[in-house]
This record gives structure tokens, C-alpha cells and sequence, in this order.
């Protein structure tokens, strides 16, 4: 059964997979997708801790909040990533939300996305969080299927300046 789990080195070979992976297929990984797998191997702890950076208690810059971006693994299988947002600034509640997910495109559709979030909402409720925000393209339908799966009730639809598609947004409550 995939878990949750902080970033570690003991996915390295895994993730770097996933980087390659998502680079020939053009789709997902976020901004490692521009990554180069031959500089992250170089140093892999120092793009641990990049990532780690905003987790508490580091105080993180104006504009930023508290987060701990997780993964989603199964044995040493990486397998995706969420991100939970501890606060929402004006940014975050226009557009990102509490919770942002991505599944590696070699196992997707398989329901991992669907687990990535509920367990992403497990641990949102241990942070003391009573409802959380989770955005998505309105023309990603399997993300939107994946956020009503979970309970999602949908806001609206928006557009928000520098982004080029129309949002959903949707609460969750955790109770």
C-alpha cells in the first residue's frame, strides 16, 4: 500500500526516474520538469533540502507560507508528490490552494491521485486544518474527478491574471 513520506535519498534513483520519465512524455513533475536528472544527481541532498525549506519551523520570506512537500511511495518506488500548504496567502487562495498533487505519468489512472489526496487530507487534519482549498484546471477532468472523489465541493470557476487557463476551486472539509 503506497504511503506518504518526506523526501529522502532512498528514493533518489526512483524520483530520478520519474524526472526522465516525465521529461520524454512532456507532462508533469512540476518545475523539476525543467530539471536536469544529471545536476539533482550531482548533489541530491542539497535538492532535498531546497525542497524541504519552507517546513516548520523555518520562518519562510514575505510572500511564502509554511509547507512540507511529501511523496507518495510504495517499498523504494516513487511513485508522486503532494504538497500541503500550512496557511493560505492571497496568492494561495486565488490560485494553489492548501493541497497540490502530481502522479508520475507512468502510473497514472491507477488511483494513486485519488490516495496521494486523501492522505494528504489525513495529514492536513493532524496540522489542525477544518477545510482546505484544492485548485485545478477546468480542463482537467481527471484532477477534478480525483478532488470530488474526495468531497471536494466546487467553488467556481475563475480566471486568474498571469495563468492562461480557467480554475476550478474547491473546499474540502475536515471534519
Amino acid at each position: 500500500m503506497p504511503i506518504l513520506v518526506p523526501p529522502a535519498e532512498q528514493y533518489r534513483d526512483s524520483f530520478l526516474e520519474a524526472v526522465r520519465e516525465a521529461q520524454r512524455t512532456g507532462s508533469g513533475l512540476g518545475d523539476t520538469l525543467s530539471a536536469d536528472p544529471a545536476e539533482l544527481e550531482r548533489d541530491f541532498p542539497a535538492f532535498l533540502a531546497n525542497l524541504r525549506r519552507f517546513e516548520p519551523p523555518a520562518v519562510p520570506p514575505e510572500g511564502f507560507v509554511n509547507s512540507e512537500p511529501l511523496w507518495l511511495v510504495t517499498g523504494d518506488t516513487y511513485l508522486g508528490r503532494v504538497s500541503i500548504r500550512h496557511t493560505l496567502n492571497a496568492r494561495l487562495r486565488e490560485f494553489g490552494g492548501h493541497i497540490g498533487y502530481e502522479i508520475r505519468p507512468s502510473v497514472r489512472r491507477q488511483g494513486h491521485a485519488t490516495l496521494a489526496l486523501r492522505l494528504a487530507l489525513e495529514r492536513a487534519r493532524t496540522l489542525g486544518l477544518t477545510q482546505v482549498l484544492v485548485t485545478c484546471d477546468v480542463d482537467n477532468l481527471g484532477s477534478r474527478r480525483v478532488i470530488e472523489a474526495n468531497g471536494g465541493e466546487m467553488e467556481g470557476e475563475f480566471h486568474v491574471a498571469d495563468y492562461e487557463k480557467a480554475i476550478r476551486r474547491y473546499w474540502i472539509e475536515l471534519n
